[in-house]
């Protein structure tokens, strides 16, 4: 290919895969850490240096670092939002009341100065020269030493030392079913600066955004331990565990655990004496180590999951897009299930289902949260919820080898969304993940709400159009920090559809959609919107003569129509497009020219509609 041509290509290339916002930018963060544990303590010395590139286009004058584990201490915020809440969560707290009249107290204001966790900062330069820093809860303020430039980096050489809590939330010593160190959220983390700020969120309950960089560990700790974390392990023959003829290195009773891993968000890791090692390479390349502590209740279910685990990958990297790292690693740890760079600290002791089913989840965050650096604290309902909508897809496929799919193979979160609706507990949906007046609030928008979203918008652009979607978003915005409106912006270019309205409606209001048939005769067909919130129908008609045929209604506020779809619910049926239904007008009829037997509101049941009963009506 000639030169001229060839810049062409690649300048075409790289416009349909960059970023579309314009101006578009991200900070990148490297990280070089040796950490020596103190097992007897719980406790352990970091010393870390961090390239911190600033593309901002700004100086940047002070910088932050987020110190999670002095949440776990008497007094701390999440403290405080453990014992003011009204539905806490029951892994962080104890019931000092009765069944029938719970009284929750929080298990961190019990906690003695051996139990606590801490990261403490000893010393923090910037490029040689010394900064001035403060800690304020869950925060590290640094004023530099000289401001970093826009288009430059900055050095810092830090040392800490920290204390590892007792297991209360994700990280944490001695878990229940007995792993020693679940190091989640461990090391003092650059905050995330973008053109929102600096994302300064105290530590209360929820997750994180942070910039991607390339981490390069090594963990000097006692020689009988096996470590599963994130990343590549550099020197598996000089560590216990990882190659059956391996010899390891040994020096004062202590071995290097050295790994690498490139362009994630974080980096976690857990260890134990009694770590055993499985792996197994999907059909992609992915290789999936399993590691836990073998047992009754865990090393039947965890070695048959292994072999689901690595058909996970392959399954996601068709619809969503391919897992682009060399590795991925399940390790037995912390208080259920919780997703970081390239692995998972779950829960050890369960059923092949729920063990299969967690791992599904937390694997699926690789993409919403990991490979897209979805910011949690803001749009929760956009990680979890699409999500738990991959984990779902790839469940009934591959473990309850469900096919074809249902029509809406999430019909239980729209079950637990309309619970959520008429409860009158629902939030809008871009709350702040950490402000939710409930648990229960939080995670059936987070969980549940975001399932249907997606699922909707493929009742509303098409099924075709949504996978379409999935894929394309997945071309650009991979290895950045999107947000819902950059996905939005994707299903449009994709379907042709104006979605502003569905976006606006479904996450920043609680209104709720309600349609049903008002009247029914055998040649008309009066439809009502009992709600405020305009939605584009498909009604199924069958005839008296046992043919079918389907009306599509579109929104006018969509300005365009989605495809053909071919659901197994309108096999046989004709589709006939009328005209478009105005938001601002309550009813809407049409005629047929065959006398009407049965009309039904979405036979699919992909509309969140809340109350359906009079979604079909039949003409005995």
């Amino acid at each position: 290919m000639k030169k001229l041509h060839l810049f062409l290509f690649l300048t075409l290339v790289s416009f349909q895969l960059s970023a579309q916002r314009k101006g578009y930018w991200d900070q990148k963060v490297d990280y070089t850490m040796t950490i020596d544990m103190k097992e007897k303590s719980y406790q352990y010395d970091g010393k870390m240096k961090l390239v911190y590139t600033n593309n901002s286009g700004q100086a940047l004058h002070k910088v932050y670092f987020h110190l999670y584990f002095n949440a776990f201490q008497p007094g701390s915020m999440m403290d405080y939002r453990l014992s003011n809440i009204s539905d806490p969560d029951a892994r962080m707290t104890n019931n000092i009341g009765t069944k029938e009249k719970p009284v929750y107290q929080s298990r961190i204001a019990s906690l003695t100065p051996e139990q606590i966790g801490y990261q403490r900062i000893k010393t923090l330069l910037q490029d040689g020269a010394k900064t001035t820093f403060k800690v304020d809860g869950t925060l590290l303020e640094v004023t530099l030493a000289k401001p970093i430039q826009a288009n430059s980096s900055a050095t810092f050489d830090m040392t800490w030392e920290a204390q590892i809590p007792e297991q209360i939330r994700r990280s944490g010593r001695n878990s229940k079913e007995g792993v020693e160190f679940s190091m989640t959220q461990w090391y003092p983390k650059m905050a995330q600066f973008d053109e929102f700020g600096w994302h300064l969120d105290e530590y209360v309950a929820r997750e994180f955004i942070a910039p991607f960089g390339d981490f390069d560990i090594t963990i000097n700790i006692g020689k009988d331990y096996v470590i599963g974390g994130s990343g590549v392990l550099q020197n598996p023959t000089q560590v216990k565990g990882y190659v059956k003829k391996a010899r390891p290195v040994v020096k004062n009773d202590r071995s290097s655990w050295h790994f690498k891993a490139e362009n994630i968000h974080d980096f976690a890791w857990a260890a134990d004496k009694e770590f055993i090692v499985e792996r197994e390479k999907s059909k992609g390349g992915v290789e999936v180590f399993m590691i836990y502590i073998p047992g009754k209740k865990t090393t039947d279910n965890w070695q048959k999951a292994l072999s689901y685990t690595t058909d996970f990958f392959d399954f996601c990297g068709e619809r969503f897009g391919a897992y682009p790292w060399p590795t991925y690693t399940v390790v037995q740890g912390g208080d259920g299930g919780m997703e970081y760079g390239t692995t998972t600290l779950i829960t050890g002791e369960r059923t092949l289902e729920s063990l299969v089913g967690v791992i599904y989840h937390e694997a699926a965050h690789s993409w919403y949260q990991h490979l897209f650096g979805i910011n949690e604290t803001v749009d929760e309902w956009f990680d979890e919820g699409f999500t738990s909508y991959v984990e779902e897809l790839a469940f009934q496929t591959l473990f309850k080898k469900t096919s074809p799919l249902p029509d809406n193979p999430v019909i239980n979160a729209y079950k637990s969304y309309i619970k959520l609706a008429l409860s009158g507990k629902e939030e809008p949906a871009s709350l702040l993940a950490d402000y939710y007046n409930s648990n229960y609030a939080y995670s059936n928008q987070a969980y549940n709400k975001g399932q249907v979203l997606a699922e909707q918008l493929g009742y509303i652009i098409g099924q075709e159009h949504l996978e379409a979607t999935f894929l394309k978003f997945y071309d650009i915005w991979k290895f950045k920090h999107p947000t819902p409106n950059d996905f939005k912006r994707v299903a449009e270019e994709v379907s042709g559809i104006n979605l502003k309205w569905y976006f606006n409606l479904f996450i920043n209001t609680t209104r709720k959609i309600d349609y049903g048939i008002q009247s029914l005769s055998t040649t008309e067909i009066k439809l009502t919107n009992k709600s405020d919130f305009a939605m584009p129908l498909d009604i199924l008609v069958e005839y008296q003569d046992g043919s079918k045929e389907l009306f599509y209604i579109p929104l006018r506020e969509m300005r365009g129509e989605k495809p053909v779809e071919g659901f197994s619910s309108y096999q046989g049926a004709t589709r006939t497009t009328l005209e478009d239904w105005f938001w601002t007008k309550p009813t809407y009829t049409f005629k047929t020219t065959k006398p009407i037997r049965k009309a039904t509101i979405d036979i699919t049941k992909r509309l969140a509609d809340v109350d359906d009963k009079d979604n079909v009506v039949e003409i005995l």
